[in-house]
């Protein structure tokens, strides 16, 4: 009797990320540029921000992948996106990277140590595999929920995640 081989935790990942990311874009997709300064309270981000954030984060792990570590005050940031098109574009350019990144790792990388310095200062020191579980896919789950609030907030329709929405049910 053979048993069936488990894929590696790259593309296992690979998939999943693969669903999340669609699901995120989709409410990228929303975001109404005209709305980038609306934000729902003082201390909350504002949409355009948040967007970008969403659209940057997913760049962490392909980050994570290039070196042992990461100094935050050597790294060239993007410059913020002036519109929902340049999100989307930031998005996707970065998700076509992750996939691309998370396929051409191999396993001793991927369950390796990575840290994220500002200067001397160490931030956090992670196995990759939490880089891309905690700091990229968690992270972006979180983000998305707070984005699908604003999108409600400002009467727009919240399309459908893990099951239908008020304004959508999902492709079946």
């Amino acid at each position: 009797m053979t048993t069936p081989t488990q894929p590696s935790l790259q593309t296992a990942l690979n998939e999943e990320l693969k669903r999340e990311l669609q699901l995120t874009r989709r409410l990228l997709e929303r975001v109404p540029t005209e709305q980038f300064g609306w934000q729902p309270h003082a201390k909350s981000m504002k949409l355009g921000t948040l967007a970008s954030h969403m659209a940057n984060l997913v760049g962490f792990l392909q980050m994570s992948l290039q070196g042992a570590e990461t100094d935050l005050l050597s790294y060239a940031w993007p410059e913020k996106p002036a519109d929902t098109d340049e999100v989307l574009r930031r998005f996707d350019v970065n998700a076509q990277n992750i996939h691309q990144a998370l396929g051409d790792v191999d396993d001793a990388t991927f369950q390796g140590l990575w840290t994220m310095r500002r200067g001397e200062q160490v931030i956090m020191t992670l196995p990759r595999t939490a880089v891309a579980r905690t700091l990229v896919l968690n992270h972006l789950i979180h983000h998305r929920g707070q984005l699908s609030v604003y999108l409600r907030l400002l009467d727009i329709p919240v399309p459908a995640i893990y099951g239908s929405s008020a304004d959508e049910t999902p492709a079946r």
